[in-house]
């Protein structure tokens, strides 16, 4: 039996859960292929290490730019981004596993040791290009 420390606590083992946005990250959405064209210029910028970027893959096709819990609050973000994570309301963000069957949820790009959250700043920067 192995005791693999599962990192970060707040990624499921299997499947996907809900979890409230505020606690252990703040949310950024964006819809569609603008999300998507957002998500690309992010990682094309960081060389591939983004930090934890979903993806529903149904709907709207929405993407889930994860930040830092309080960070989303530092900027004014454009119209078309809706922000996740204020005290005011409780909303809660489908987290898949780093591994299996997620479906409709997927990583788009997955957090890392070195980029364990989206940076507010350079999401903002990538959203202006």
């Amino acid at each position: 039996m192995t005791n693999a420390i599962h990192w970060p606590e707040w990624v499921p083992l299997a499947g996907h859960q809900l979890r409230v946005s505020g606690v252990h990250f703040d949310a950024l959405r964006i819809q569609g292929v603008r999300g998507e064209q957002v998500a690309a210029r992010l990682i094309a910028e960081t060389e591939g290490d983004a930090g934890p970027v979903i993806c529903e893959a149904t709907g709207f096709r929405w993407m889930y730019f994860l930040v830092a819990p309080g960070s989303a609050k530092e900027h004014r973000w454009p119209l078309g981004v809706q922000r996740f994570g204020t005290p005011r309301t409780v909303t809660y963000i489908g987290i898949p596993a780093l591994e299996g069957n997620t479906w409709p949820l997927c990583w788009y790009s997955e957090p890392t040791a070195t980029a364990p959250y989206v940076e507010s700043g350079q999401l903002l920067v990538a959203l202006s290009s």
